[in-house]
């Protein structure tokens, strides 16, 4: 399916507000209610539309730590990245796991209270993931921006 540019308004606009109604989006994005409704359904269907969540503020939540840990592993076999994938998506403070080309293999982004409970993060998941080589943790002194938008 391609994507139009009214596709895209819709995209867009569902981005920064997914919470509107089908009423408010048609007017935004100047369609009358059920052809947004049927776009919006089709964008759905197409996969193009993943899911609508709600977005916590972390501070509010006790979480305003945001600590960036770089993992290297002992190997690059099958198993091991299995493995490792499997223990790592059970750890409720990590946010995004990421497999990356460079000097870590993995990426992985974590909230906590503080220095002290990103400690027993560290101690209690962080140091017993399997085939773990090396880590580094870096903390986020501050978040410039922050988006979950992507360029449509």
């Amino acid at each position: 399916m391609e994507l139009d540019a009214t596709d895209r308004r819709i995209l867009a606009a569902l981005q920064k507000a997914g919470r509107m109604t089908n009423s408010e989006l048609s007017e935004r994005v100047n369609l009358s209610p059920s052809a947004c409704h049927r776009r919006v359904q089709r964008l759905e269907g197409e996969g193009y539309i993943r899911d609508y969540v709600a977005l916590l503020d972390e501070r509010k939540m006790g979480r305003p730590t945001t600590v960036f840990v770089e993992i290297t592993l002992q190997g690059q076999a099958d198993d091991l990245l299995d493995a490792f994938e499997r223990q790592v998506a059970k750890i409720p403070d990590v946010l995004e796991c990421h497999l990356m080309a460079g000097t870590a293999d993995y990426l992985l982004k974590i909230v906590a209270q503080d220095t002290e409970d990103f400690a027993r993060i560290h101690r209690q998941y962080l140091s017993r993931l399997p085939g773990v080589a090396q880590m580094h943790s870096s903390f986020a002194l501050r978040t410039v921006f922050r988006t979950t938008a992507i360029p449509v």
